[in-house]
């Protein structure tokens, strides 16, 4: 069965297996762990921050930045489909008391013009503006690249307006690559970014959230309240230094293998890309009538070997990474090219 539902799904390579069983090891809450203590130092070098902290997931990441920058109260402006909103379990108002204003963009992109309308007025009756937050590359918008040039210009009007700005990162390695857009570039913009390292890096688990000292000092204590305080993780974190190493400039080769699978998509009638472009490793595709659901699609895909994800009644998402050869993609997009003209 070839899996292309997801990136998280990659198992750790031998040479990954290896560096975690390797790891030198201690007690993190205690501050102790030689190899987590490493990562960080490692992940705010890269990206030009003052610190950085390792956590379980992109999910508590991306809270915990929620909370150190806003109070109750509070509101976050993020585009409608970003993941903070879509796929974190209400989070914000959860956990931190946060209101999340979801404004539509294009394929996750957000301007000035469409957030200005929408910054509350320093006002007792209204919620406090007060974080940006953006992603990149988008899941939801078909895993575009944030144009850099809005992002320096969200950033601008952010902070002349006085609110924090925040990067949902979990695939910001793609987006570098993608782009060639260095790593501190993107980070320069925001006040603080998540990174995981479970997607195209190919770790088991673990993220990453950098910024200013301060800032990760009181990140560190949320970290402990929302129950991601570890112990001996220096084995996870082993696996996230590796795949910083050796699994970065291979994002390329899961690129092109989606582009691939994108070009079988646009030879089906009924199936229609979603943007149309490929620029990195999510296909999204919308199905017609004609072909059924995207449930339909989904169950046909898989009795021919390969597995996507339907995410909607019509839309299904390919994800190529580290545990799909460019055979397996081949073999892919010959059974979508054979979806063409039936219906499930």
């Amino acid at each position: 069965m070839i899996d292309l539902r997801s990136d998280t799904l990659t198992k750790p390579t031998a040479g990954m297996l290896a560096a975690m069983m390797a790891a030198a090891v201690g007690d993190d809450v205690y501050g102790e762990d030689p190899t987590v203590n490493e990562l960080e130092a490692r992940v705010a070098d890269r990206f030009g921050k003052e610190a950085a902290l390792f956590c379980p997931t992109g999910t508590m990441a991306n809270q915990i930045a929620v909370r150190i920058h806003c109070r109750p109260q509070d509101e976050v402006l993020l585009e409608a489909s970003n993941h903070i909103y879509l796929w974190e379990a209400g989070g914000p108002a959860a956990l931190s008391g946060v209101t999340l204003r979801t404004i539509p963009g294009r394929f996750g992109v957000l301007s000035v013009a469409d957030l200005e309308p929408h910054l509350h007025p320093d006002d007792m009756h209204s919620v406090r503006s007060r974080l940006v937050c953006l992603e990149n590359t988008h899941n939801r918008g078909g895993g575009g690249v944030y144009p850099l040039a809005t992002i320096a210009d969200v950033s601008a009007w952010a902070r002349a307006n006085g609110l924090a700005t925040h990067l949902d990162g979990a695939r910001l390695w793609n987006a570098e690559v993608a782009s060639g857009v260095g790593p501190r570039e993107w980070a320069r913009h925001f006040d603080t970014l998540m990174v995981s390292f479970s997607k195209g890096l190919g770790a088991p688990a673990g993220s990453a959230l950098a910024g200013p000292k301060d800032l990760i000092a009181h990140a560190r204590r949320v970290r402990k309240l929302f129950g991601g305080a570890m112990r001996q993780v220096g084995f996870l974190a082993a696996a996230c230094l590796y795949g910083m190493d050796r699994h970065v400039a291979r994002l390329a080769d899961d690129h092109a293998n989606a582009k691939l699978l994108g070009d079988a998509v646009r030879d089906v009638p009924g199936l229609t890309l979603t943007p149309g472009e490929v620029e990195t490793n999510l296909v999204w595709a919308e199905v017609a009538p004609a072909l059924g659901t995207a449930r339909d699609v989904a169950n046909r895909l898989k009795a021919a070997g390969v597995q996507a994800s339907a995410l909607g009644s019509n839309v299904v998402r390919f994800v190529t990474h580290l545990d799909v050869s460019r055979a397996d993609c081949e073999r892919a997009a010959a059974a979508i090219r054979a979806l063409s003209g039936a219906r499930a």
